[in-house]
């Protein structure tokens, strides 16, 4: 893995992974999607031109798959974005974002209720491995809205309940502003109940 790569923003070289450019003052890799959702579109899209660039000499960088998964999140494009989290993924055991992304990836903007089994099966078993690496409330509130609209509304009785993981995400102190940008990010609206 590479410890440096070019600044997506102004294409300054030698900028540390993980940090802001020293030119400009930008992120050099993207870890949160609250950072993506303030880009504008064409600079999402510069993002993902030197993210392509710069994987094309280093493909299997967990960094740059990660950074260029969040683009194309953002630019809800799940196809694109899953092998690339998955990527970010392999043998990476201390930084749980990717285990959540993919998750929401296997969603594709649709409610949780829509999906097969096989599917769900998968994003809890995301959500449960970025819970063992990490504990985040918002971890937590997203397998509690799973249970709710795939469990919950299809009367179907999968321990545990979708009440008691949402409480444990309360009681972890989860905020109204990651809950609003969970639904931002997912692209479906907030279930009344949650």
């Amino acid at each position: 893995m590479a410890n440096f790569i070019k600044c997506p923003n102004c294409g300054e070289l030698g900028q540390e992974v993980g940090t802001k450019c020293k030119a400009c003052d930008y992120p050099v890799t993207l870890t949160e999607m609250k950072t993506v959702m303030a880009m504008p579109m064409p600079q999402v899209n510069k993002y993902i031109a030197s993210y392509r660039e710069q994987m094309a000499a280093d493909p299997n960088s967990k960094p740059l798959n990660g950074s260029i998964a969040m683009c194309y999140l953002r630019l809800k494009m799940y196809d694109k974005a899953l092998p690339c989290f998955e990527k970010a993924m392999e043998e990476n055991f201390e930084d749980s974002t990717p285990f959540f992304y993919a998750a929401v990836c296997i969603l594709k903007g649709q409610k949780a209720f829509v999906h097969n089994r096989q599917e769900i099966d998968k994003i809890l078993e995301y959500i449960n491995a970025a819970k063992m690496i990490e504990a985040k409330p918002i971890y937590e509130y997203f397998e509690a809205y799973v249970r709710y609209d795939y469990f919950g509304r299809k009367f179907m009785k999968v321990p545990p309940a979708w009440q008691e993981v949402l409480q444990q995400s309360k009681d972890s102190g989860i905020s109204d502003e990651e809950i609003a940008l969970f639904y931002q990010t997912i692209g479906v609206e907030r279930p009344s109940c949650l």
